[in-house]
């Protein structure tokens, strides 16, 4: 399969896309309780949503990592995901972008874009890139408040992944389906999404 080089991957429906996060239990309990981010829930810091699913299991480690060892599944509109996506800016600026004006979008901007490496179970890096929305500020308070549908506890599935790839096992079947976001050509432009396979 050619996966182009930035591409959105999720699990979605026609109203909702499930995004990823691991906290501590003081924080991943409560949410999942009030199916909403309720403090200990900080909203004034930067909060990181992730799409793709192996790239969440890489960054905490399969839930083992301190402060990430409970892993959620957050069901949120995708009015809400595309609301973000279009008040982003890149973290990084692409080559080729204007720096004066990518500061400016950088400092007016509630939502930063990060293209990391995809990743496989095993956590190696794949020649194509993964999303990571970063929401602050006023996007930070409207995921908290108005863009959650459901948030599922997904460690038991977690450490059950993880003890079949100790054990050898293909996971393939214990991965959630992930299909191509679609997104809207303008959308593509300002998070800087591939448009034609290998396109980066």
């Amino acid at each position: 399969m050619n996966v182009p080089y930035r591409q959105i991957r999720a699990s979605f429906t026609d109203e909702a896309i499930t995004v990823y996060q691991a906290y501590d239990p003081a924080i991943a309990a409560p949410a999942v309780t009030a199916q909403r981010f309720v403090p200990p829930f900080k909203r004034e810091r930067m909060t990181w949503i992730k799409p793709s699913f192996l790239w969440m299991m890489y960054r905490c480690g399969w839930a083992t990592k301190p402060g990430q060892t409970r892993v959620l599944a957050v069901d949120i509109t995708r009015e809400g995901f595309e609301w973000a996506l279009e008040h982003s800016c890149l973290s990084h600026p692409d080559a080729g972008t204007d720096r004066t004006v990518w500061k400016t979008r950088l400092r007016e901007s509630p939502v930063r874009i990060q293209w990391d490496p995809e990743r496989d179970p095993h956590h190696n890096a794949l020649p194509y890139r993964s999303i990571q929305v970063g929401l602050s500020g006023d996007a930070a308070a409207r995921y908290a408040d108005r863009w959650v549908l459901g948030i599922t506890d997904l460690t038991d599935r977690v450490h059950d992944v993880r003890q079949a790839l100790r054990d050898g096992k293909d996971v393939t079947g214990m991965l959630p389906a992930e299909h191509p976001y679609p997104l809207p050509a303008e959308l593509a432009r300002a998070v800087g999404a591939s448009v034609t396979p290998g396109a980066g």
